[in-house]
């Protein structure tokens, strides 16, 4: 079996590490802002051993992969990921993308529509930023760059996971606010700022011709109905919330989010 825990690739401008484990059709796993791929070791193992090559890169700015200061487009990173897919002789893959990363996933199926063979978004919004939104997106990484992550990870660590895991599940939370805090100031301002300037995917999530499937944590404090919004935009999409978690439920509830996700990619393959 293919297991190569890190390996790196030039792709276009930058050095991207992923992971590569596996044999089988491709599982992409695309990890969040000021996360990185080592949220996805779980989801890596149980995977591969049921029989998907999966692939859990670092994105540009984050873990391992290089840093790109400024501003990081969301166009950016998913062609980034498209650079990384052809780089490896791999022509299309399922591509689950969590939140900051759902919106690189729903970019992948505008730019690079043959490479997604279907859509997992968990606890993203489709919409583009408002004149407000881009304005906190912008102070937000005004104060990474002054305040460092130790200060932003203890910051937000409250809307990353559920009161109830705080409380609950203190390893876990603990884990999370370590891959925060851990992350480059410089890649999580970046990348911020890049998503102030997002599209909107309305359309897109409208226009999509794959098999669509929506993740939401029952607790999570961004959600506001945005999970059942992109539900129904999407032809026949499949939403499920996942109870007792909050915005990271493929860690606060990994074996829960792990039956979803398994579930829909069994369909995938009748």
């Amino acid at each position: 079996m293919r297991d190569v825990r890190s390996a790196t690739a030039r792709i276009d401008d930058v050095t991207l590490t992923y992971t590569d484990r596996g044999e089988g059709p491709v599982l992409l796993l695309l990890h969040g802002h000021a996360y990185d791929r080592s949220m996805w070791t779980r989801q890596t193992e149980v995977f591969s051993a049921l029989g998907w090559r999966v692939l859990a890169p670092d994105l540009r700015g984050f873990g391992d992969s290089e840093v790109t200061e400024g501003i990081v487009y969301t166009e950016e990173f998913a062609d980034d990921v498209a650079g990384l897919l052809a780089h490896l002789g791999v022509t299309e893959a399922v591509v689950v993308g969590f939140s900051m990363s759902g919106q690189i996933a729903m970019e992948l199926l505008h730019r690079h529509p043959d490479r997604v063979r279907a859509l997992v978004v968990v606890d993203t919004v489709p919409e583009a930023e408002d004149v407000v939104g881009r304005r906190r997106r912008h102070t937000t990484a005004d104060a990474i760059l002054a305040g460092g992550m130790e200060s932003y990870g203890r910051s937000v660590l409250g809307g990353m996971v559920a009161e109830s895991t705080v409380e609950f599940q203190p390893g876990v939370a603990a884990e999370v606010l370590a891959m925060l805090q851990n992350a480059p100031a410089k890649g999580a301002a970046a990348a911020m700022r890049g998503r102030a300037e997002r599209r909107d995917f309305t359309e897109v999530l409208r226009g999509a011709r794959v098999p669509v499937l929506v993740v939401t944590g029952a607790d999570d404090v961004f959600d506001g109905g945005a999970g059942r919004r992109m539900a129904e935009l999407a032809p026949g999409a499949e939403f499920v919330v996942v109870d007792a978690a909050g915005h990271t439920p493929s860690i606060e509830q990994p074996t829960a989010f792990d039956d979803v996700l398994g579930a829909f990619l069994h369909r995938l393959t009748l």
